[in-house]
């Protein structure tokens, strides 16, 4: 039975169109999926924190620090950044070599805990103090240098606010734009990201 259905050309015309359909679906779920925008904005414009501390689920790409014992008197940023990458801009970054429009860059901040251990002496990451982030829009900041735009949620130990409004280029946009080594991005201090760079 199934055999002559297949066999006669209206039916077999209306398996492969809903088989084509079908594909096609699961092609835009999938891509609906994979471009998930994962910075959120209130109507003011001011970022809105990922909930539940997603970015600790994301993509971790280092941890630079520049300790006060190593900056006398005092180092302008004292404590660990744990930099965090969402999943897409990771993705599209290691078959590119480049960050796209909605990339966003966490960055939390994390105390200088002990200086000595079973394994000897160093820096040991204490308690989270603060949270960061870095979004790449050319749509949203097309007069930001590079279309990077700079937020700071608190320099205080969690809970964090929940939204952060965009700090003066010339805070944080400068420094990038003299320093990074790639796209206002210091990858020079990210190994992860390296690593997956397009040669």
């Amino acid at each position: 039975m199934f055999e002559f259905i297949f066999n006669y050309a209206p039916y077999r015309f209306l398996f492969y169109s809903v088989t084509v359909i079908f594909i096609l679906m699961i092609g835009v779920s999938i891509s609906k999926a994979e471009s998930k925008d994962y910075a959120k904005f209130d109507k003011d414009g001011k970022l809105i924190q990922p909930v539940e501390y997603e970015w600790r689920t994301w993509m971790y790409v280092g941890t630079p620090i520049t300790p006060n014992s190593l900056n006398p008197p005092e180092a302008a940023f004292p404590e660990f950044h744990n930099v965090y990458i969402d999943p897409t801009s990771f993705e599209h970054f290691s078959k590119t070599g480049e960050f796209p429009d909605g990339t966003l860059l966490i960055k939390e901040l994390v105390s200088v805990g002990a200086t000595k251990a079973a394994s000897g002496n160093g820096y040991f990451q204490g308690d989270f103090i603060g949270l960061e982030a870095a979004y790449k829009d050319s749509k949203r900041f097309p007069n930001e240098p590079g279309n990077w735009a700079y937020f700071t949620f608190s320099h205080e130990p969690p809970p964090y606010p929940s939204i952060a409004t965009l700090q003066p280029a010339a805070a944080c946009n400068s420094c990038h734009q003299a320093n990074a080594a790639d796209d206002w991005v210091f990858t020079q201090y990210y190994p992860v990201i390296r690593a997956v760079k397009p040669k």
